[in-house]
């Protein structure tokens, strides 16, 4: 059935919404007075935020449910589910990824498999969810995390991460042509580096922005709807074209 399109996008689904920038994301929304749908694998992190949430914001509605996005077939119910239990959903922030990783031909194959499956098929699943119900509405926002990395092919351990996050950014680009001249808007979001897990396990990182700042730069880019944003725009969107045109010997120095 068609709905009318809300001016304001009232019930989000933020998926890997556990910890790191899912988590700092949801807190901003509930800020906010937004009404959330969190899942994750790590479902004893998600109770907790959730009890957080509903004791700091109480007039609204934190709903959590466990999701692997490798379980396929439970991306599309655990969606669904939100879906009915909140009415609509009106934006779908797919941000669940891995960023587990070795260098290509030292032993890690199955490490690299995981990412890319994780980060392309995984994602494939989670838009595919979206827009199904988003098409049934007729409307929706649809946000995909992609990351700088998807610029340029980057070397060791985030090779197979990088080129994940580059599928992404093309696939989500691909679903804004199908959308083109919708009410189905679909924003691309390439963070930079933001402390979290993932960047805490990969040691020192350049230009690390802290979390509270990437949180707040990502829900900001996000309310805008924009095609693709930078994430924080500074340093990152005047780099990110540094980056595209860089000899190897410059993007190399990044990994």
């Amino acid at each position: 059935m068609t709905r009318q399109k809300p001016k304001t996008r009232k019930n989000i689904l933020i998926t890997g919404a556990s910890s790191g920038l899912g988590a700092g994301m949801a807190r901003k929304f509930a800020a906010m007075d937004r009404n959330l749908a969190l899942c994750a694998r790590r479902t004893d992190r998600l109770e907790a935020l959730a009890a957080e949430l509903r004791a700091t914001y109480p007039g609204i509605t934190v709903l959590i449910k466990p999701l692997d996005i490798n379980d396929h077939d439970q991306v599309f119910s655990v969606f669904r589910e939100f879906r009915d239990e909140l009415g609509t959903l009106d934006r779908v922030i797919a941000n669940a990824g891995l960023g587990k990783g070795q260098p290509l031909g030292t032993g890690h194959f199955s490490a690299n498999k995981e990412t890319l499956e994780t980060n392309t098929i995984g994602l494939l699943a989670q838009c595919e969810a979206a827009l199904e119900i988003f098409r049934e509405q007729g409307y929706g926002h649809l946000v995909v995390v992609s990351s700088v990395s998807a610029l340029r092919g980057m070397r060791g351990n985030i090779t197979a991460y990088a080129a994940s996050k580059a599928a992404a950014a093309s696939l989500a680009e691909g679903i804004r042509s199908q959308q083109h001249s919708t009410d189905i808007t679909v924003t691309t979001l390439l963070p930079g580096y933001i402390e979290s897990e993932m960047t805490a396990r990969a040691g020192k990182t350049p230009l690390l922005a802290p979390a509270e700042k990437g949180a707040q730069a990502l829900v900001a880019s996000i309310e805008r709807e924009p095609a693709k944003a930078y994430v924080p725009r500074w340093p990152w969107a005047p780099l990110a074209q540094v980056m595209r045109f860089a000899p190897l010997s410059v993007i190399r120095k990044m990994g």
